[in-house]
């Protein structure tokens, strides 16, 4: 019998949309038929996908695709609400719910407070990534609540080094929302510092503007403005999946490096992809990102907070050429041998077994 699962979540951006297309591509290939929901159109809406993408948040289409499809298992990402409504519509089968990208510890904690009554009515189970932070939460809150720690997946294939035309100045990058946990204000600042010793420096930064908050692009701008950075900064919005592998090539090539300044991250799809384009990282001890850094072996961490201490490590990271080229090769080592496609799917299926769904 083969099986037929659906994933939902918001909005098709960012690094759930991302592990939504390689996980279904990945299962897809095992033998699971996968459809994903999103209630909302976003930056990723028209992506090509190999399985069917659904965009409404109408109760009546919900139904209608609940009804046509009968899934064996509905996966319900960060969206806590969405579960009763699935119930409310008729939907009897196993409903787990995904803890992904819940912010700041703190955010997460409130969270998942607000969401434990849906969690006791509708819920089977939850799904997480190998991060402390959100495991210690749910074995605190919900206790009673079935756990399934599976690790993201990331297309180590695709994302490698690709050779091309490099640019003439070192490149320190920045990927994520214009939002407080990113952080963008601290990388904001160790460009300032790190430019008084590296006067070529330029700046990139990868973001969609359709999910940052008005007052967030208008401190964004005063602070750029005042740190006098303006310019020798580029910015990228809404920048397809598959092209940023030339990017974070770019990047290691011109002797810079992503700067990841968030204060918590799940997972960090950005990093991780980085890491597979053998481009150096630099982060913040943000958690999720634990599962592929190790300090001075796959990437280099900088306490949160400490800017003087984020410029020491960066300017190792770009004049040690004998540790920077260990970095990029063990961290592509780390990523393919940890975060391949056929180990997300075992595990999956090892999950939905668990239910005595085969």
């Amino acid at each position: 019998m083969s099986l037929k699962v659906l994933f939902t979540f918001y909005v098709p951006s960012g690094g759930v949309e991302t592990l939504n297309k390689l996980r279904c591509e990945s299962l897809q290939r095992s033998g699971i038929e996968c459809h994903v929901l999103y209630l909302m159109p976003g930056s990723g809406s028209h992506n090509k996908t190999t399985f069917p993408v659904f965009i409404t948040s109408e109760d009546t289409e919900l139904k209608g695709l609940l009804d046509e499809h009968n899934y064996d298992a509905i996966i319900v990402t960060s969206d806590y609400l969405l579960m009763e409504r699935i119930r409310r519509l008729g939907y009897n089968g196993i409903l787990i719910y995904e803890s992904q990208g819940l912010g700041k510890r703190s955010d997460a904690r409130d969270m998942i407070i607000d969401a434990v009554p849906y969690l006791q009515s509708y819920c089977n189970a939850v799904l997480i990534p190998p991060t402390d932070h959100l495991l210690e939460l749910f074995i605190e809150i919900c206790p009673w609540l079935h756990r399934y720690v599976i690790p993201n997946i990331v297309d180590v294939h695709s994302f490698r080094y690709i050779p091309g035309e490099l640019p003439c100045d070192p490149v320190i990058a920045w990927v994520g929302r214009l939002e407080a946990n990113k952080n963008w204000s601290e990388y904001l600042k160790i460009a300032y510092q790190l430019r008084l010793h590296k006067p070529d420096l330029h700046l990139w930064m990868f973001h969609d503007p359709n999910l940052a908050a008005d007052n967030q692009k208008e401190k964004f701008h005063e602070e750029l403005h005042a740190l006098g950075l303006n310019d020798r900064l580029s910015v990228f919005t809404n920048m397809p999946n598959h092209m940023m592998p030339v990017y974070y090539s770019s990047i290691a090539g011109s002797g810079g490096f992503l700067l990841s300044s968030s204060i918590t991250e799940g997972f960090g799809y950005a990093v991780a992809e980085a890491v597979c384009c053998t481009c150096p990282v630099l982060s913040t001890d943000s958690d999720g990102v634990r599962s592929f850094i190790r300090h001075n072996i796959t990437g280099k961490f900088y306490p949160l907070g400490n800017v003087d201490a984020a410029v020491t490590q960066a300017l190792e990271l770009m004049d040690n050429i004998p540790l920077r080229e260990v970095i990029r090769y063990q961290g592509r080592q780390h990523m393919v041998s940890h975060f391949g496609f056929e180990k997300y799917a075992h595990s999956f299926r090892e999950m939905m077994n668990s239910f005595s769904i085969f």
